[in-house]
């Protein structure tokens, strides 16, 4: 299925390649550089990009493009998502998923890809059994393995792979056992002048780390799951009960696993937690212009907003920023003409200002484009469609275990776009 993996980085730089079948050349890449030159941003390539004899689907996580090679016609999603099961494998042994990281475990890195390919095909993909083959890098190990020639290898053949559960091995033990469970929603909006909604949706994913002994049953409800209406799960999860309970019945992975993710695309359940009100105006007369942007919750549930960031993209005639804000610190760089005000913690008592002059070059038109603002931010302890887990039992089991859950929200492309320039015109 698959026969090549290319690595790629922000630059342009081919850094890591591994094939199954056959050798395919560096060349085929050249396709994949044409669509990205063509994308305004790295996430805008076309994931599948059709070639005379190859099709190269791709992704893009951490700065990193994971570029796969396919010469027969299989389901794209299907490639998707095991590049996306190599990038969270990655993750889950180095920390991160860096160029960086990549190649200082290089030699780790083509072991799993080895391990998780078995001649273009998927093999072991779950981070329980590969943990087992391929024992994660330590300093400790990595010294051993140094003076002695050793690897990471495991010797013996995974106890998962010979059971009917094969993302969980066999005889866990804890001492303390919990179960914790991330509930994260990431926005996405579109918003115009005024601030009306003209597109939202939600995606949203539960995280899990389970950590508990034996073989344990659980059973994760929701107080309103008809939310829920469009997800996909993690292999563990009985699909057919969901249909018919919605609840959530599954014997965990060991570890930190996704447990699943959904999409809500109804825009009536989907809430918009702050509002921007913005006025860039440009003299028709003269080289300068105005900028005055206030920022204010609107549906947090009561809820602190934190990491407020709003980023303008500015015309290419601007030149500088004269301004002052009443909260945060802002920055605009000529070079990129970009706008960045960091306000942090959203204080609804005095609500952020930012406002002053904007220097233009001189003679040069006034711009026709029209500027839009990227709004990132962060919402602990909510999550915005209002989802809410009602309770985890657990079965099989004669202990009591710990457990936790946690709400976040958090924007993914928040945006609101200007309709139209405001010409001020004055005289001289």
């Amino acid at each position: 299925m698959i026969h090549s993996l290319f690595l790629i980085n922000n630059a342009g730089d081919l850094f890591l390649e591994k094939h199954w079948k056959s050798v395919i050349s560096r060349s085929v890449c050249d396709y994949f550089f044409e669509a990205r030159e063509k994308a305004v941003e790295p996430d805008n390539v076309p994931p599948v990009i059709r070639t005379p004899h190859h099709y190269l689907i791709n992704i893009y996580r951490e700065k990193i493009f994971f570029v796969s090679v396919i010469q027969t016609e299989v389901p794209p999603l299907f490639v998707i998502e095991f590049l996306h099961r190599v990038a969270e494998t990655f993750q889950d042994y180095f920390g991160e998923c860096s160029e960086t990281t990549i190649k200082d475990n290089v030699v780790i890195v083509y072991e799993l890809l080895e391990e998780m390919l078995d001649n273009g095909f998927p093999l072991a993909t779950e981070s329980n059994i590969l943990k087992e083959l391929i024992r994660p890098p330590t300093i400790l190990r990595s010294m051993v393995n140094t003076i002695t020639g050793s690897s990471n290898v495991g010797e013996t053949l995974p106890t998962g792979q010979l059971s009917n559960i094969p993302w969980r091995r066999a005889g866990v033990k804890y001492t303390n056992n919990e179960a914790y469970f991330d509930v994260v929603e990431e926005i996405d909006a579109i918003l115009d002048k005024s601030g009306t909604t003209v597109f939202a949706e939600i995606q949203g994913v539960i995280d899990a780390c389970v950590k508990l002994s034996g073989m344990p049953d659980l059973t994760l409800s929701f107080m309103n799951p008809r939310l829920l209406d469009d997800v996909s799960f993690h292999p563990c999860v009985r699909y057919k009960r969901w249909e018919s309970e919605r609840v959530i019945s599954f014997i965990p992975p060991d570890g930190n696993f996704q447990l699943m993710s959904y999409h809500i695309s109804a825009q009536n359940l989907v809430a918009i937690p702050i509002y921007v009100k913005q006025n860039i105006s440009f003299f028709e007369t003269g080289s300068s212009g105005r900028l005055d942007i206030a920022v204010g919750p609107k549906q947090t549930m009561g809820k602190t907003v934190e990491c407020l960031v709003v980023t303008v993209h500015m015309p290419k005639v601007v030149l500088s920023a004269n301004l002052s804000a009443t909260q945060g610190t802002y920055n605009y760089d000529p070079v990129t003409k970009i706008l960045l005000w960091d306000i942090g913690k959203l204080n609804p008592q005095k609500l952020p200002n930012l406002k002053g002059s904007l220097s233009l070059q001189s003679g040069a038109p006034k711009p026709e484009e029209n500027p839009s603002l990227n709004i990132d931010l962060k919402i602990q302890q909510l999550a915005i469609s209002g989802l809410k887990v009602n309770r985890l039992d657990m079965y099989g089991e004669k202990y009591k275990p710990f457990k936790g859950v946690k709400y976040v929200t958090k924007a993914g492309k928040f945006q609101q776009r200007l309709s139209e320039w405001l010409l001020v015109h004055t005289e001289v």
